[in-house]
């Protein structure tokens, strides 16, 4: 490996020769500003905060793009360095709307950490003479874009591209006038975005952002006529912690149970349980088309999962051929408040209208998936209200409730009740997992002992491929995570008609844990440590950790199928738990 040594502040450094100026000034400590730049997703060096001195160059350079070469002396703190990044700084605070009591990225917004470090006035900005550029809102019931806060650094157009593969957000207009939006600025609704969030966790400032439904959660906890019941996702409870000061991929199930508790919801329930009755549900519908597929009767195959709402709205809008294959199962979110209303229904004798459920979800897609018209039963809606990890986070600091200081907390509802292969369902892969330990076993009618299946794991590959002898046959399945990854999945599939069984899709990359709604983890810490990998490793120890680690084995879910759900796959399973799916078109009317 070719290395070059070179002196940044008067500090020596002997690094790589394909490290950037600001890759070698990290390894020395050295913080260089910057805004734009988030790596291998946007190194465009818009935002000029960067620039630093390089011995016998006369422009300032953009550190984030400038490769070290061997002698290369550097400066990122001279006065002319700094009288350039403060004028920027400047130019862009001009352009904000600050609002910063009620912006949801007060305590992470990159400019704002900037803006006090560099102690930057804002006289132009304040100034009644300055012209500011025309607010552009873009709401859906997922997703808030607004341009006063925007920037103009790129990183949400890139991730947009990148990592969704949709390219929904771009610039709009030029010069002044410039907004970052889709086309037209037609609504986010039907302009083609699947809501997986990857544009919020790129923003470095608040401009785009879920969909606040806090105040709809405090009116139902604080309505005495209702019986109020929240669920939580899997991969919440490896992330919310970070809002309380945690290190990334800490688990704190106890004390989230605790504050839910507190924060005065009649009962808790945990998602992890539908999890285990979605395998249920979703490897009977497996073992159905196996079967009927041998028979040489008519089957869709591959099988598709359904669990993640990002990917559901990326199938019907751009792949809409292939909704035959997906599993009718609704996700385990859906699944869960049709259970809790029927099952607390029958249990306390109250009417399903009556009871309020509240899901804690790490994605923004999960909020317009609630208010998809198929997802209720008997005409009552599955869920009410659905907030992200984040927004938990900041309800629970309304309340002023102390969540470190809490002690930890176990449910008593037994559909709070989980095994290891629900709680994996958080992490890419774990679907497939959770999915296959149960499918071998009831096909083979024994035991399989290891659990673990190490080919469906891991983030290093956004397609994963493996095969695995159940009962005697060889099935293919795979793993897709990030929907950037989606178009080269279905490409191999067209082309090899007949290869694959199952295949699990996950919109985000990383699956939930990386969800659009988890907290945001600013680019200069996201930039050298891989979250999808720190929480996913909290959810594998919980598997780990756990009594049982099969979702049959969840004697919970065994009595819910004895006394109300008869057997996998029955009509009263299908008409409670599993749904329907349609093509979506996008850019369906002039603006």
């Amino acid at each position: 490996m070719e290395t070059a040594k070179v002196i940044i502040n008067n500090q020596f450094i002997e690094v790589p020769t394909s490290y950037t100026v600001l890759d070698a000034a990290k390894k020395l400590g050295i913080d260089i500003p910057h805004l734009c730049f988030l790596r291998g997703i946007n190194e465009n060096s818009s935002c000029r905060l960067c620039v630093v001195e390089i011995k016998g160059i006369r422009s300032l350079k953009n550190s984030c793009t400038v490769k070290v070469s061997d002698g290369m002396v550097v400066t990122t703190n001279s006065e002319r360095v700094n009288k350039a990044v403060k004028r920027n700084l400047e130019l862009i605070a001009a352009n904000h709307v600050f609002e910063c009591w009620r912006c949801p990225r007060e305590h992470n917004c990159e400019l704002l950490r900037l803006l006090r470090k560099y102690n930057i006035n804002n006289a132009m900005g304040e100034n009644p003479d300055f012209s500011k550029k025309t607010h552009i809102v873009n709401i859906t019931d997922s997703i808030v874009l607004d341009n006063s806060k925007c920037i103009l650094c790129g990183r949400c157009i890139a991730a947009c591209e990148k990592m969704a593969g949709t390219s929904v957000l771009d610039y709009n207009y030029r010069g002044f006038n410039v907004y970052v939006g889709p086309a037209r600025n037609h609504s986010m609704e039907d302009a083609g975005c699947i809501y997986c969030g990857k544009c919020i966790q790129a923003c470095p400032t608040g401009a785009i952002k879920e969909r606040d439904n806090i105040d709809e959660v405090v009116s139902v906890i604080s309505n005495p006529n209702v019986y109020k019941v929240v669920q939580i996702a899997p991969s919440v409870r490896a992330a919310i912690g970070e809002e309380f000061g945690y290190p990334i991929g800490t688990n704190v199930e106890g004390k989230l149970y605790a504050a839910l508790q507190k924060l005065g919801f009649d009962d808790v329930t945990d998602t992890n349980f539908a999890a285990d009755v979605t395998i249920l549900e979703e490897g009977t519908e497996l073992i159905e088309r196996l079967e009927a597929h041998l028979n040489k009767d008519e089957s869709t195959l591959p099988l598709f999962t359904s669990c993640s709402p990002g990917w559901i709205r990326y199938i019907e809008t751009y792949y809409p051929e292939f909704i035959p294959n997906l599993s009718s199962c609704k996700s385990p979110q859906q699944m869960q408040g049709a259970i809790i209303k029927a099952y607390y229904s029958k249990k306390l004798n109250i009417d399903p209208n009556k009871i309020q459920v509240v899901s804690v979800m790490p994605c923004i897609a999960k909020k317009a998936e609630a208010k998809r018209p198929e997802m209720e039963y008997n005409g009552v809606r599955d869920v009410d209200v659905v907030i992200t990890t984040r927004e938990l986070a900041r309800l629970i600091k309304r309340f002023d409730i102390p969540f470190a200081a809490l002690a930890d907390y176990e449910p008593t509802s037994p559909l709070a009740k989980y095994t290891g292969a629900g709680v994996i369902f958080g992490a890419t892969g774990g679907v497939m997992e959770a999915a296959l330990r149960s499918v071998k076993e009831i096909l083979e009618k024994k035991d399989m002992g290891k659990v673990e299946i190490e080919p469906v794991r891991g983030v290093e590959d956004g397609i994963k491929e493996a095969t695995l002898n159940i009962a005697g046959l060889n099935l293919c399945v795979a793993i897709v995570h990030g929907a950037a990854n989606i178009p080269e999945m279905m490409k191999r599939i067209k082309e090899n008609p007949g290869k694959y069984a199952f295949v699990e899709f996950m919109a985000c990359t990383g699956g939930c844990v990386n969800g659009g709604g988890q907290p945001i983890v600013p680019s200069y810490i996201s930039n050298d440590i891989d979250v999808r990998l720190e929480r996913g490793k909290a959810l594998y120890k919980a598997d780990t950790d756990a009594t049982l680690r099969k979702s049959h084995q969840n004697p919970e879910v065994a009595k819910l199928y004895q006394e109300m759900l008869e057997r996998p796959g029955s009509h009263v399973a299908h008409e409670m738990l599993h749904t329907h799916y349609h093509k979506r078109t996008i850019y369906n009317g002039e603006k």
